[in-house]
Order: C-alpha cells, then structure tokens, then sequence
C-alpha cells in the first residue's frame, strides 16, 4: 500500500525524530555530568566516567560536547538559568517586603531540595575561586544583587524595612539555604535519617525566614534596633 506522506513530509518527521534523540541524548550526558562535577570536582571528574553513566562511549558523547571544559560550562550554564529564574522576586520594590523575602527563601530551598547536585557543581566552583567561570559570574550573578540591594535600599528609605547591610543579609540568605543543598549529608547524619525529608525543608524555611524578618523588621517607637 502506498504511502500518503510526501517525502518532503517524510524528511520533516525525520528530522524531527532525529532532534528529539539529540535533546534526549544532550538531558541524559547533563543529568550525569552534574553529578559526576559535584561529585569529583572539574578536575577529577573524567569524560569517561560520565559518559559511561550516560551509557555512551566516549566517543559518541564527545560528538555532542568536544570537550571536558565546554561540557563543565553548559553545565554551569544550565544550573545558573535555572537558578536565577527562580531568585528573581526581589525585582518589584513596591510589593510587600515580607512576602517577597518569604518567597524568595522558599524558592531558594527548594532549588536546593529539587537540584542539589547543581547547587554543589556551583559551590565548589565558586569555593576553587571560580577559575573557569568567574566571568559569567561576574556578568549574570552580580548585576541581579545589585538589583535585589537596591530594592532593599528602596525599601529602607520608604520605611518600610529596618536599615540593615542588604549585601550581607543577601549572603546570610544564600549561606543559610544553600546549605540544604551542600551539607544535606551531615544533616541527614545527625538528624539520624537517611536523607532530608520535605518536612526538614519546610522546618528550615519557618526558621530562616523568621530570622531574616527579624532582622528587617522596624523596631517600636523609641525601641532602637542593635547596630
């Protein structure tokens, strides 16, 4: 029986076929290569360890990237977009200052809780001084915290929040929900479980985002906040 599909319909399909097996192949050597980066660091992590897990050969996983460093920078790339879209909440000086900080903590824990083999790649970069993606650190994660402390300075000069030291009440933020992610294992061990469960995140949002409004919140008249 003959065909009904044009062989310019059948290239379509084809090619459509072939870019959907690429992007599958592409998820599947990034989903290792996090790993083994988080794992080993760049230096210790091999090309052929991660494409092993891929279940590839070297070969074909260096079709798709040539080399360790520009496989270690998509890497990077990919855990910086995904981290970023979900930090920018502080964009808006006019919402509530209570409940933007709120869900920014929020969103920061569960980038820990739902991708902490990224969130430890960009750690221990950053940790080795970020030798080889110190640039785009500079050129993406910089301008977006000057961006959130001229919101909270926004929000000082409104009133609406105690003066505080935005930059470091940033670093406080990052530090304290990062940790989630980079130091899950010494929790879990002394929590005496085998992994952090979902209610142990919850716990720490409750906390940290008391602490961090606790630190902006406006003293009573004529109580003075401590320097």
């Amino acid at each position: 029986m003959a065909s009904d599909k044009s062989p310019a319909l059948l290239v379509k399909n084809a090619g459509g076929r072939r870019l959907q097996n690429r992007d599958r192949l592409e998820a599947d050597i990034l989903e290792q290569a996090v790993r083994v980066f988080a794992e080993s660091g760049y230096e210790g992590a091999s090309i052929a360890t991660i494409a092993e897990r891929a279940g590839l050969s070297k070969q074909n996983l260096m079709y798709y990237f040539p080399s360790k460093q520009l496989l270690y920078q998509r890497v990077l790339d990919d855990v910086l977009d995904d981290w970023l879209a979900r930090m920018d909440m502080l964009a808006n000086a006019h919402d509530e200052p209570r409940d933007v900080l709120r869900a920014y903590i929020g969103a920061k824990l569960r980038f820990s809780r739902e991708q902490p083999w990224a969130s430890r790649v960009y750690a221990l970069e950053v940790i080795n001084g970020a030798p080889l993606y110190g640039a785009q650190i500079r050129d993406r994660v910089v301008p977006l915290l000057r961006k959130d402390i001229a919101v909270f300075e926004a929000w000082i000069a409104a009133g609406r929040i105690a003066p505080v030291n935005a930059t470091h009440l940033m670093f406080a933020i990052w530090a304290m929900t990062q940790s989630y992610a980079d130091f899950s294992a010494q929790m879990a061990l002394v929590l005496e479980r085998r992994q952090l469960t979902r209610k142990d995140y919850e716990d720490a949002e409750i906390l940290i985002a008391h602490m961090v409004l606790a630190a902006v919140s406006m003293p009573p008249a004529g109580e003075k906040k401590p320097p």
